[in-house]
């Protein structure tokens, strides 16, 4: 009976791999359907799912494209590495993808990614790619250092269970150091971003505080980022500036739309009429990071998991 019920299961994560699989690639589907398969398909393993996500990259919903760049990044899956180089050098691409393919290589971390982020931090005509690949090359250098040599990295693990693209700074700094470093146009962009990360993670109201001042950065790399902090902490001191970034047309669409599934994750009342009024954005990226929002709060009101559920009958998910 127990290698019955194995080979029921193993058929079973087969049925499903192919169904997200499918379900992420098909244009025909909303876009927030098609998310719901993204993010279940990271926390699978194996060749399906990788080779679905590359292809995902080159999606025509650069929202879409962009999240399956951070998807292999965060799963740290080092057969995506040719897919996110032919990326990261393609500049026909939106620079929202290829940012996300040069943090994603940072992610990965490994030395021999260095050349080519080297390659596109000379000459990528994006700022916001310029910067990512600055950050990843301190963090590639960053992780090398840290490695043991057993094996095993000294490289903080980030409680938001999520591959940071920089370390946190020192524990023992305190906010007002932190907050001055976030907020020094002049220091690294790896700094402030260590900052801001340390910030997060300390959390109560100064903290906040001083992540919400820096949403004020020239940088849009740096504010995009900023946003996405403040989705994970789910801090309702948040809204109000959030908000105010949404309705600016004239802002940068990564930051908009981190403003955006930002505004989801705190899903007070205003937040979530403010998501469903810019539902009808002109730029994409930012519509559709709206439509993505709403649904999961509407899988989240309804007790129910957005991701798609792998052991049940994929059917009975659509």
């Amino acid at each position: 009976m127990g290698s019955l019920t194995s080979s029921a299961t193993t058929e079973s994560l087969s049925n499903m791999e192919q169904f997200l699989c499918e379900r992420l690639l098909d244009h025909s589907q909303p876009i927030s359907d098609r998310f719901r398969a993204l993010f279940s398909l990271r926390n699978l393993k194996g060749p399906a799912p990788r080779d679905a996500l590359i292809r995902a990259t080159r999606d025509s919903s650069n929202l879409l494209a962009h999240e399956a760049a951070f998807a292999l990044g965060q799963m740290q899956d080092y057969e995506a590495i040719p897919a996110l180089t032919a990326i990261l050098n393609d500049l026909s691409l939106h620079p929202i993808v290829r940012h996300e393919a040069a943090e994603a290589l940072g992610a990965i971390g490994l030395l021999s990614n260095v050349p080519l982020l080297k390659n596109s931090l000379a000459v990528d005509p994006a700022q916001e790619v310029r910067e990512t690949c600055e950050l990843a090359l301190k963090r590639i250098e960053e992780m090398s250092t840290a490695d043991n040599s057993d094996g095993s990295s000294t490289v903080e693990r980030s409680p938001f269970m999520s591959v940071d693209p920089a370390a946190p700074a020192s524990s023992c700094s305190s906010v007002d150091k932190l907050r001055e470093a976030l907020l020094d146009e002049k220091k690294a962009m790896y700094e402030r971003y260590a900052a801001l990360f340390a910030l997060r993670n300390i959390g109560g109201d100064e903290a906040v505080s001083a992540i919400i001042e820096s949403l004020g950065a020239h940088s849009a790399l740096l504010k995009h980022e900023v946003a996405y902090v403040l989705g994970q902490l789910q801090n309702k001191a948040a809204s109000a500036t959030l908000s105010r970034i949404l309705r600016d047309v004239n802002e940068h669409p990564m930051v908009r739309h981190e403003a955006a599934e930002a505004l989801g994750s705190i899903a007070d009342e205003q937040s979530i009429a403010l998501l469903e009024e810019f539902a009808k954005d002109t730029e994409p990226i930012v519509s559709q990071s709206c439509e993505v929002a709403l649904s999961m709060l509407e899988y989240e009101r309804s007790g129910k998991s957005f991701e798609f559920l792998f052991m049940q009958d994929p059917l009975s998910q659509v």
